[in-house]
């Protein structure tokens, strides 16, 4: 085969597999409302939205439950009759209640690059917008839920980090009508993404109190605009979670509960809910043994995914503890390294598939120490196409070296074609045969294109998905975000220049008509493409493409030269 073919079979497969990528956002089923479970109703009456109590097993830990129930009613509900306090460090501003971060605002991080534009909010109580995490106690004494019973022991108000202060903490309290009271203290550090709540159960009553604490992430999906000028669209949105055995697992918001409800119990677990560039995930003790399970609430508008566990048996003039760490805010690969937690990490959701998520880490990984090096993303991209170029020198030097034999003995095809005409078969065998004796593969292409491609397709969700590239720039004055295109198309028409150049240089001996005119319409066909892909992407790929013209032009400087017997006619 004919290595120009190849290359326009792979070009031609790649546009094939963005359109299928772009076809899939299109078809992909819309959330449909899901009717709730039932309640189950018991001997002790249930606040709207809260789980129902577990049986207590003996005077041990309370057991996990097999089943839970799902909140029958919105959780906003109830949420506006509790005090809320605000509380705010150098990174994040959240509004509390003691069992709900109702909002959460991303104080580096603007909504747009405009002066002035407010900060990313994560939660919302805007039940348009409903986001939420949430955490309350199930017991079949007397419990607080995430809808009422904690109140702030410093009263409602706004709690700032002191300058000369490392974190802050906001306690919340519960006093139960048994002599049970439950210390909820959130507490967040200088620079952390990471919310502290530790549940503190001190039993000054007559008899043993048992129950089990649970966590859950519950929010309305947003609706996305596909379409291949939105790079949102193609990252992923849903609930993930993780156990040792069963590893990372993910359910797009879409398909929320078309494969079932989940029912796993493990430890080491968490829990999340994913969006582009953000995420927020609840991480349980290491050692608790918790239940992690996939529900909707609201008819079905909000996709809720819980945690509940560990269960706690104190004795009477006794106390226990347990805490976890809510993790609200960007994918920043180092804080979630931090977190020293398995899978959190995959939360940087590069693809669905495995091959290129693991390719998208090691870009990652390669970009953030040249990112440490050059001091910009922009440039991190060319020193990455330079690093790349350099790994695929010895199979790129025996392609181009394989283009300028098929051009050094194009005469020699030329008078082939010309004395069999329109006998393709014999011309096809004849040129073959001399391929063979002048040790000509033109083959030689085809593996520095396999090579480049899961490449490229690796990058693109690296681009999407890191958010340490959000709107950061490359030049100034031109490329303001590498995660967006290129606001006047500067870099796609480059593109097309290189493209149309290596296309006059490639030999096209062998090819019929139809695949030339093809070839000719191919600059333009990627142009139009990359007009609106992420700048950065094209940045690459512009970059990838001038090294090889260059190669290929020196390449073809030193081993083109048309032998003397080629200016005779072949005999």
């Amino acid at each position: 085969m004919n290595q120009t073919r190849v290359f326009l079979l792979f070009a031609w497969l790649m546009v094939a597999t963005l359109l299928w990528m772009e076809w899939g956002k299109f078809n992909a089923p819309k959330p449909a409302p899901t009717p709730t479970t039932q309640a189950v109703t018991s001997a002790s009456s249930t606040v709207p939205g809260m789980v129902p109590p577990a049986p207590v097993t003996g005077s041990t830990t309370p057991a996990l439950p097999a089943t839970l129930m799902t909140p029958t009613t919105p959780a906003t509900q109830a949420i506006a009759e509790t005090p809320r306090v605000t509380v705010s460090t150098d990174v994040l501003r959240l509004t509390l209640d003691g069992g709900s971060v109702l909002q959460a605002e991303l104080l580096k991080y603007p909504q747009t690059k405009a002066a002035g534009s407010p900060p990313v909010r994560l939660y919302s109580d805007d039940p348009a917008r409903f986001y939420t995490a949430q955490s309350g106690w199930v017991s079949q004494s007397a419990a607080p839920s995430h809808e009422r019973g904690f109140l702030p022991e410093q009263g409602a108000g706004e709690v700032l980090l002191a300058s000369d202060a490392d974190e802050v903490s906001v306690p919340f309290l519960w006093t139960g009508p048994d002599g049970v009271s439950i210390r909820r203290t959130y507490t967040l550090k200088r620079g952390d993404y990471t919310l502290r709540v530790r549940d503190e159960v001190v039993n000054s009553g007559a008899g043993d109190w048992q129950g089990y604490v649970y966590r859950q992430l519950l929010r309305v999906p947003q609706i996305i605009k596909t379409g291949m000028t939105n790079p949102e669209s193609f990252s992923f949105n849903g609930a993930t979670w993780y156990s040792p055995d069963e590893g990372y697992q993910r359910r797009k918001f879409a398909k929320f509960l078309d494969d079932g409800k989940v029912d796993k119990q493990t430890t080491t677990g968490w829990i999340a809910l994913l969006q582009h560039h953000f995420f927020s995930a609840w991480i349980p003790d290491p050692r608790d043994n918790i239940s992690i399970s996939l529900d909707s609430a609201a008819g079905g508008q909000q996709a809720l995914i819980r945690a509940i566990g560990p269960g706690l048996n104190v004795p009477a003039g006794q106390q226990a503890s347990t805490e976890a760490r809510l993790y609200l805010g960007p994918k920043l690969v180092d804080q979630m390294k931090a977190q020293n937690v398995p899978g959190l990490t995959r939360a940087v959701d590069y693809s669905q598939f495995s091959i290129f998520a693991l390719i998208g880490q090691g870009l990652f990984w390669v970009l953030d120490h040249l990112h440490s090096l050059l001091g910009n993303w922009g440039w991190a991209i060319v020193g990455l196409v330079v690093l790349v170029k350099l790994a695929l020198y010895p199979l790129s030097a025996a392609q181009y070296k394989s283009f300028a034999k098929m051009r050094q003995f194009q005469p020699r095809i030329a008078q082939l074609k010309e004395r069999y005409g329109d006998d393709k078969q014999k011309f096809q065998q004849a040129m073959m045969e001399l391929y063979k004796k002048e040790k000509i593969n033109p083959m030689g292409g085809c593996l520095p294109i396999l090579v480049q491609m899961p490449i490229f397709l690796a990058l693109y969700w690296v681009l999407v998905e890191s958010v340490e590239l959000r709107q950061t720039p490359w030049l100034g004055f031109w490329i303001n975000d590498l995660t967006a295109r290129d606001p006047y198309f500067i870099l796609p028409a480059v593109n097309m220049l290189v493209m149309w150049l290596t296309q006059k240089m490639t030999p096209t001996m062998g090819m019929d008509p139809m695949q030339q005119k093809m070839m000719q319409f191919m600059p333009l066909v990627f142009g139009v493409m990359m007009a609106f892909m992420p700048a950065g992407l094209v940045l690459y790929w512009v970059t990838n493409g001038s090294l090889g013209l260059l190669q290929q032009w020196w390449m073809t400087k030193r081993h083109g030269q048309p032998p003397a017997a080629n200016e005779a006619v072949a005999k």
